[in-house]
């Protein structure tokens, strides 16, 4: 096709600031999950966007942080090596907040690499209206005399502009994946992020990042009705027994609460009806251990 443009797209920002929520918009479906919690993705996720200008596959990368722990190294890690082979980043910003020491880092980051970027001012409906104009002139500022686009992921607003300007960056080339393929992580990874999901949604701060979910099975099986369902069976991975405890709540009430909750969202996912069976298990220290990280799906990739 004359004039097509595709290619690669990486988001690259620090924790929190709405990666995830404007690839969601971006792509027009739920690929990837969302949360407050700072951190929520962990896996360098494919969104793909196909339209009739072009083919544009978006790169969602866990938050640029200071890390604590191995996974958190990892995480870090695998988000800088997301801008290496690809033809642009866009680097999000909470524009909410005025720049910070954490921005700084990215863009003299992504400087250094001679990184071909535009900047997305993101939760721009979070700006109260008369802090405007202040607030652009802060990030104009910052940014010099860069390329940026205001957008509000959780609105919409900007989000065509952002595609548009995205294409313009692009070489001239075919399709790479076909008109229907929105992502391209296995079936067993978006169900696990659905239940940690809801693990991140549910529970409080001590328990979030020492989450882990692995799906331990998946079948489809046939009621004696003939309906057709799919059970999953589903572990969730904490590093203390107290975190079980609250994970399991008061006679099960939040693991109840928590597979409830999973198990719509995974029918949606896969379109059909779904059985969910979650258990917990105590990992002591299982973001500090490299292969633990290998069996929960925390590999490095750079």
């Amino acid at each position: 096709m004359a004039n097509y443009r595709s290619g690669f797209v990486t988001l690259l920002g620090r924790p929190n600031v709405g990666k995830s929520t404007l690839i969601n918009k971006l792509i027009g479906e739920k690929i990837t999950i969302t949360s407050p919690i700072a951190q929520t993705t962990r896996n360098k996720l494919k969104g793909i966007l196909t339209t009739d200008k072009g083919q544009i596959i978006f790169i969602d990368t866990p938050g640029v942080h200071k890390p604590h722990h191995r996974l958190g190294e990892i995480l870090v890690k695998n988000a800088k090596s997301a801008i290496n082979g690809v033809d642009m980043v866009i680097f999000v910003i909470d524009s909410s907040e005025e720049p910070g020491r954490g921005d700084e880092y990215i863009l003299n980051f992504l400087i250094a690499n001679k990184t071909e970027f535009i900047v997305a001012l993101n939760k721009w409906d979070l700006v109260n209206k008369e802090f405007r104009t202040l607030r652009l002139d802060q990030y104009r500022r910052f940014f010099g005399n860069r390329n940026f686009q205001i957008v509000s992921a959780s609105q919409g607003e900007g989000c065509s502009e952002l595609v548009d300007i995205a294409l313009n960056f692009l070489p001239e080339g075919p399709k790479l994946y076909g008109e229907e393929t929105i992502c391209d992580q296995p079936l067993d990874n978006l169900l696990s992020d659905l239940v940690r999901e809801q693990v991140l949604k549910n529970t409080r701060e001590e328990v979030p990042h020492s989450v882990a979910v692995k799906i331990e099975k998946r079948e489809e099986m046939k009621r004696k009705n003939g309906k057709v369902f799919t059970a999953i069976l589903a572990t969730i991975i904490v590093e203390r027994s107290t975190q079980k405890g609250i994970l399991i709540g008061n006679k099960g009430s939040m693991l109840k609460m928590i597979g409830q909750s999973a198990r719509l969202n995974m029918s949606k996912l896969i379109d059909g009806q779904v059985h969910l069976e979650l258990f917990v298990k105590v990992v002591p220290n299982w973001r500090k251990k490299e292969s633990r990280l290998i069996e929960f799906g925390y590999e490095a990739d750079f």
